[in-house]
């Protein structure tokens, strides 16, 4: 079994994993998939700076959304909303961490990932090149983000797979 998403859903699966692993083991996923996830509801990285406006998702939108979410502005990092700020990902699932070139959650996701391989989780990480936020989307219109999808999907068949034998 695995657990994927994208965007929110990316940061839910993420949530997910971390409160399986400490509530209910038994039923954590063997593989989590998180696509352009918002790791940190603070928005850091420099990536929100630089892609944060003129790329499709802007972070006035991004402020907007995690206040719907999380009204209260001091909980943004707590690590019950924010999974980068989760103080042990140790025993988390193998882990695929995609991210856009031109999205602004990207370096949030880059640094969860390297987070999650700091703790020792297996962890794939992939900047898909020329890609904004929720390129996965677009696969029917854009023959590059077909082919990002298509990478997206071999991957998680791969580790199932591998993970079978």
């Amino acid at each position: 079994m695995a657990i994927a998403g994208d965007s929110a859903g990316g940061t839910i699966a993420a949530l997910a994993c971390v409160r399986l692993r400490d509530e209910a083991p038994e039923m954590l996923p063997r593989v989590q998939l998180l696509i352009y996830a918002n790791t940190d509801l603070s928005n850091s990285g420099a990536s929100m700076g630089e892609k944060g406006h003129g790329f499709g998702l802007d972070v006035a939108d991004l402020e907007w959304f995690s206040s719907q979410w999380v009204p209260e502005p001091a909980m943004l990092t707590d690590p019950r909303v924010s999974p980068l700020f989760a103080s042990d990902l140790t025993g988390l699932p193998t882990a695929f961490v995609i991210t856009g070139e031109h999205d602004p959650l990207r370096d949030q996701g880059e640094a969860y990932a390297e987070r999650l391989r700091e703790a020792g989780v297996p962890t794939t990480a992939r900047r898909e090149q020329g890609m904004v936020h929720n390129f996965m989307l677009w696969d029917t219109i854009s023959p590059a983000c077909a082919a990002a999808a298509d990478r997206v999907a071999a991957d998680l068949a791969a580790s199932l797979r591998q993970q079978d034998s």
